[in-house]
């Protein structure tokens, strides 16, 4: 098989809250691939330490400062990457936040802030970048889920909820946006450590709950998700629309 098929060679490729963690391991995997990325979060800082990292390196990329939950925002955003970087290709819809508490207890503020961020942040960019895909008949647009989607925890019960939604959001946007040449599917990420997990790796109790519960017994590293995404937005996955991928070292195919 031709590596070409893996190539994202001259395509544009925005991924959102991609300055730090999980983003910014996809969006290195995808310069590296060679796609012209397009970093997002809402720093300014953060994002251009961000560009000028991958730039360093030889890689092209350019950054957009831009609230995803915004519409206006997101509108603009997108209208200018297509207008000073060219037409967006690719879409990974990673930006996301998670916040813990018990059911009970959980703030209903925090409840919509995290809905806003992980289920209305990605119908929000998808539509404005599928309707420019849809023009021209091609795209890929790949969400970020998570294993929670399939598994539930104490604490989590509102993220659990966020991220089930965002695997039948793909299911969806894959029915209506298939037949006009744009291919929507996910990536469920296990457990991974970033700088957002920091706290729950250094807990000895809680990693080894987390290395006794994955097969792959350990947490994951962020650089092992970058196939996955290169993969999903690559010639090399043409007919693959409306799935999931889970990169979880095993964890959902066990009890």
């Amino acid at each position: 098989m031709s590596q070409s098929l893996f190539s994202l060679d001259d395509r544009v490729v925005l991924i959102t809250g991609s300055s730090q963690g999980i983003g910014r391991a996809l969006a290195s995997a995808c310069a590296q691939s060679g796609a012209h990325v397009v970093v997002n979060a809402r720093s300014v800082d953060k994002v251009d330490a961000a560009v000028n990292e991958l730039t360093s390196a030889g890689f092209a990329a350019s950054g957009q400062v831009a609230d995803v939950t915004d519409v206006d925002a997101v509108e603009t955003m997108v209208a200018e990457i297509e207008s000073e970087v060219g037409p967006i290709s690719g879409l990974i819809n990673n930006a996301g936040i998670q916040r813990r508490a018990p059911f009970l207890e959980f703030d209903h503020a925090d409840y919509r802030y995290l809905m806003e961020m992980n289920l209305v942040a990605p119908f929000v960019v998808s539509q404005a970048v599928a309707r420019r895909m849809a023009e021209r008949e091609a795209g890929r647009i790949v969400n970020i889920g998570s294993v929670q989607s399939q598994l539930g925890r104490p604490t989590i019960v509102p993220y659990t909820a966020s991220k089930g939604g965002v695997e039948l959001l793909t299911r969806g946007m894959c029915a209506e946006l298939g037949p006009m040449g744009i291919q929507v599917n996910s990536i469920a990420p296990g457990y991974f450590a970033t700088e957002l997990t920091a706290a729950l790796v250094n807990d000895e109790e809680f990693s080894a709950w987390v290395a006794n519960r994955t097969p792959a017994g350990r947490w994951g590293e962020v650089s092992e998700l970058g196939g996955a995404a290169v993969f999903l937005l690559s010639d090399a996955a043409s007919f693959i629309n409306g799935q999931t991928l889970f990169v979880d070292g095993g964890m959902t195919s066990v009890v």
